[in-house]
C-alpha cells in the first residue's frame, strides 16, 4: 500500500520591509517551494518606516510567534527589531544582507542604506513605466497596429498566460504585446510578414489535455457549464493543431507552457530576446 501523504506543516512568517516588500515575498516563496507540505502563514508589513510601525509589527510576532524576514535600511529600526526577536527566540533573516556585503566586497565601496533605493524615479523606472504602458495598450489582441513597436508579441490560444506573461516582461522593460488565436478569425497580415528587424514573435504551445483541464476549471470558477465547446476535447486538440502549424509554418520561436510558471516563460522570451541582440 502507498504510504499516506504527509500532514501539512503551517508556520507564521513574518515579512517587515520599509519598502513594497516585493523582494520578501519573492524570497519566501521560492524558499518555501523547496518544502513539500509546507504552508507559510504570512504577515505582511509594508512601509515600515518608524518606532511606531515597528512597535505594531512587534507587537504581531508577538501575539504569533514563527520566523521574520526582513529588508530594512534604518540601523536603529533594525536592531531593535534583532533584539526584540532574540530575546523571544525568534529566528530572523536579513534578506538582502548577503548580497549587499558581498556586492560591496566586490566592488570596494560601502551600500547607502538608501530606503527603497530600487525605486527610484530614474530612468530605469520610467523605462519600465513606459513598458507596462504599452503592454496593457496591447493586451489580447488591441490596438494591433500599434505592435510594430513591441519588443515581443506574444502568440497563443486562450488560456496560455498570455497577459501575465506580457506584464511580467513589462516589468522588465519589454515592450511586450499579445495576440489571441482564435478559430476562424485570421491574424492581423502584417505579423507573418514581420522580419529579423521588427518585433520577435513568440507562439505560446499547450498540450490540448492540459489545456482542456485549465479551461474547464476556469468555467467552473465563473460557474458556468463545463461542457462547452470551449473545453471539448476535439475542439480543444483541432484549436491547438491549428495553432502548432501555424508557429511551424512561420519558423517562430515557441514555447511549451503546459507545466511552466509564468515566471519560467518569461525567463525564456528574455533569452531569446538576448540571444538575438546578440547576433543583431
Amino acid at each position: 500500500m502507498p504510504n499516506p501523504p504527509r500532514p501539512s506543516i503551517y508556520f507564521n512568517v513574518h515579512l517587515v520591509s520599509d519598502s513594497t516588500g516585493e523582494t520578501l515575498n519573492a524570497v519566501q516563496r521560492a524558499a518555501c517551494a523547496q518544502f513539500e507540505n509546507v504552508q507559510p502563514l504570512e504577515h505582511n508589513y509594508y512601509l515600515v518606516r518608524s518606532e511606531r510601525q515597528l512597535e505594531r509589527v512587534m507587537r504581531e510576532i508577538e501575539a504569533a510567534p514563527g520566523v521574520v524576514w526582513y529588508t530594512i535600511s534604518d540601523e536603529a529600526l533594525r536592531k531593535r527589531l534583532e533584539a526584540f526577536c532574540r530575546e523571544r527566540g525568534v529566528a530572523t533573516l536579513p534578506v538582502l544582507d548577503a548580497s549587499i556585503a558581498m556586492l560591496g566586497r566586490h566592488l570596494g565601496v560601502s551600500a547607502n542604506q538608501k530606503v527603497a533605493g530600487q525605486h527610484a524615479l530614474d530612468q530605469d523606472y520610467f523605462d519600465r513605466m513606459e513598458a507596462i504602458n504599452f503592454t496593457l495598450a496591447h493586451d489580447d489582441g488591441q490596438n494591433v497596429d500599434g505592435l510594430v513597436g513591441a519588443d515581443v508579441i506574444l502568440l497563443g490560444v486562450s488560456r496560455t498566460s498570455k497577459t501575465p506573461t506580457c506584464v511580467y516582461l513589462a516589468n522588465r522593460k519589454v515592450r511586450a504585446g499579445n495576440i489571441p488565436l482564435v478559430p476562424g478569425v485570421p491574424l492581423p497580415a502584417f505579423i507573418e510578414e514581420l522580419g529579423e528587424k521588427g518585433p520577435m514573435v513568440v507562439g505560446l504551445k499547450i498540450s490540448a489535455e492540459r489545456l482542456v483541464q485549465i479551461r474547464r476549471q476556469r468555467l467552473i470558477s465563473l460557474n458556468e457549464d463545463e461542457h462547452t465547446i470551449y473545453a471539448d476535447e476535439d475542439a480543444v486538440r483541432d484549436e491547438v493543431t491549428q495553432a502548432n502549424r501555424l508557429f511551424q509554418r512561420n519558423k517562430w520561436k515557441t514555447i511549451d507552457v503546459s507545466r511552466r510558471s509564468v515566471e519560467e516563460t518569461a525567463a525564456a522570451i528574455l533569452n531569446f530576446l538576448n540571444e538575438r541582440r546578440g547576433h543583431a
